[in-house]
């Protein structure tokens, strides 16, 4: 069962609590540590090449690395918003938004 991203968000301050960790789970820690996470992904395509990097999914250790670091990248970046009240999907969707406005389709302009 796909659980929402507040379930989620939930969980991992449930997680945090129970083993009194929210004292750490400053902003800048919480970045700190995404940051950490987001270089431990980077680091698995770091020497390949762009062929190798695409078919990465295909090897099963690579896959599980992967899968891993996209969680831990997400579950930080839940916890990060949790902390100081942002709405990822509001965020996400207005930071969409203003992109949309900013770089317009080729051909739209004027």
């Amino acid at each position: 069962m796909t659980e929402d991203l507040h379930a989620l968000q939930r969980r991992l301050a449930a997680f945090a609590a129970a083993r009194r960790w929210e004292p750490y789970h400053t902003p800048k820690n919480l970045a700190v540590a995404l940051s950490v996470e987001a270089s431990e992904l980077l680091e698995i395509f770091q020497w390949l090449t762009p062929e190798q990097a695409a078919r990465v999914m295909e090897d099963p250790g690579s896959a599980h690395r992967v899968r891993d670091e996209v969680a831990d990248v997400l579950a930080y970046l839940l916890q990060f918003c949790e902390v100081l009240g942002v709405d990822v999907l509001q965020a996400l969707s207005a930071k969409i938004d203003r992109n949309e406005l900013r770089f317009p389709l080729p051909g739209a302009e004027g």
